[in-house]
């Protein structure tokens, strides 16, 4: 069901599995999106770049960066994007995914809050990578950084790095979430946050920070 795939003259963009969310299955980019018009809103951890100086990005230098890394090398690609890569229905109206909400906070929905601004700005980013016509497969994994103490202050670096120690196997920072998880109302439908703009990669495993 989560095999389908984008063929790009001859590569694909598609979302990654369970399996390939081990640090040998490809070369890994962890991206923290933002959407600022001047502001470093955005991380990036690539694996020759590893200094703070180098991971806090404009939303265009990200842009830039990535669409770099994809174009040189040779093989698979997980790309690890913290923003909402699938979205649930139920009656045509949005609701939350299973991840999303703990006892005791505010609700984290992929459609409220600045879900739909780092959506909107993923949604560039891949429609950019989709373009370009990638030679690499790209395989696709959402990350999601859980609910933080109140008042703690965002930090791109930290964030990417984290996620990239879950993929090492440190289970201290987070687990992996896999598609049949992420459903949480029974009769709500999961799709691709991008069938919408004509990019169906599928869903993607979560690679979720911190505790529940």
């Amino acid at each position: 069901m989560y095999s389908s795939m984008m063929m790009t003259n001859g590569a694909a963009i598609r979302a990654g599995s369970v399996a390939e969310a081990t640090w040998d299955s490809g070369e890994w980019a962890f991206v923290d999106i933002g959407f600022s018009s001047s502001k470093k809103s955005c991380g990036l951890l690539l694996p020759d770049k590893d200094r703070r100086a180098d991971c806090e990005l404009t939303f265009a230098d990200l842009q830039a960066a990535v669409l770099d890394f994809i174009g040189c090398g040779q093989g698979p690609i997980n790309l690890l994007i913290e923003a909402p890569l699938s979205v649930a229905f139920r009656n045509g109206n949005p609701v939350g995914r299973s991840f999303e909400s703990k006892k005791g906070q505010t609700p984290r929905y992929w459609y409220s809050g600045v879900g739909p601004t780092v959506l909107t700005a993923t949604t560039y980013l891949l429609r950019s990578i989709h373009d370009s016509v990638p030679h690499r497969e790209i395989r696709l994994f959402e990350g999601f950084a859980s609910f933080k103490p109140r008042g703690g202050k965002s930090d791109h670096y930290q964030d990417v790095c984290d996620q990239r120690a879950v993929v090492r196997g440190n289970r201290s920072k987070g687990r992996i979430v896999a598609p049949d998880e992420i459903q949480q109302e029974a009769d709500s439908e999961v799709q691709s946050a991008f069938k919408v703009a004509g990019m169906d990669f599928r869903v993607p495993p979560v690679v979720l920070l911190g505790k529940e």
